[in-house]
C-alpha cells in the first residue's frame, strides 16, 4: 500500500491556485516530481524565500520584498504622475504594457456597499496623504470598468478635484473587463489615450 498524503496535500494545494483545477494540479505536481531535480526542490526554495520576505510596499501597496518597491525606489521614473489600480495584478499588467513611466499607487479592492468595503478598508486615505505630501501633478484612475470600479473612481475624484489633475483609461478596456486579462496593446492604447475625469 502506498503513502501518498504528502503528495496528495501537494496536489490539493496546487488546485486552490486560480487557473488550476485538480486535473491540471496532478499533472503539474507529476512533472514537479520527474523533473524534481530541476523544479521541486529550486521551486520549493524559493516560495520559502518568498513566504519568509514578502511584503506589502509602504509607498504604493505593491509587492515585493523590500519595504519600498523597485517601482518607488526607482528615480528614472516620472514621480509626479500616480496610476491608481485596485489590485497588485493590475499594477503587473501595466507594468508588462510597458507604456508607464510614473508610479502606482494600489488601493487592495473597490468600494461596496454589499460587502461593507468603504474608504477606510482600502488604501483611499494613503492615497490623498501622498497627493498632500509628493509633488504629484496627476492623477490616473486605471480603475476595471465594472460598477464598483466606476463608484471607486467616482468617489476618489471627488475627493482629490481641485488639488490635481485627474484622468481615466480611455474607454477601449471593454465595460466589465478586467487589467489582468486585457493584452498588452490594449492597455497600452487605453493608458495613452486616457482623458479628464
Amino acid at each position: 500500500m502506498r503513502d501518498d498524503g504528502d503528495i496528495d496535500a501537494l496536489i490539493a494545494m496546487m488546485a486552490r491556485l486560480p487557473g488550476l483545477g485538480p486535473r491540471s494540479a496532478r499533472r503539474a505536481v507529476l512533472h514537479m516530481i520527474r523533473k524534481r531535480g530541476a523544479l521541486l526542490g529550486p521551486l520549493s526554495e524559493v516560495m520559502t524565500r518568498v513566504a519568509r520576505d514578502a511584503r506589502e510596499c509602504l509607498n504604493c501597496g505593491n509587492v515585493g520584498t523590500q519595504d519600498i518597491c523597485d517601482i518607488c525606489r526607482d528615480n528614472r521614473r516620472n514621480i509626479g504622475v500616480i496610476c491608481v489600480v485596485e489590485t497588485v495584478a493590475d499594477l503587473w499588467a501595466l507594468e508588462r504594457a510597458g507604456v508607464f513611466k510614473g508610479r502606482y499607487h494600489v488601493l487592495g479592492g473597490t468600494l461596496s456597499a454589499l460587502d461593507a468595503v468603504g474608504p477606510e478598508e482600502l488604501r483611499i486615505p494613503k492615497l490623498s496623504a501622498r497627493v498632500e505630501s509628493e509633488e504629484i501633478t496627476e492623477v490616473i484612475l486605471a480603475l476595471n470598468a465594472t460598477v464598483d470600479g466606476q463608484t471607486t473612481a467616482h468617489y476618489i475624484a471627488d475627493q482629490l478635484e481641485a488639488r490635481v489633475t485627474l484622468t481615466s483609461l480611455a474607454k477601449g478596456v471593454p465595460i466589465g473587463g478586467e487589467l489582468d486579462y486585457l493584452d498588452e496593446g490594449t492597455i497600452g492604447a487605453a493608458l495613452n489615450a486616457r482623458k479628464p475625469v
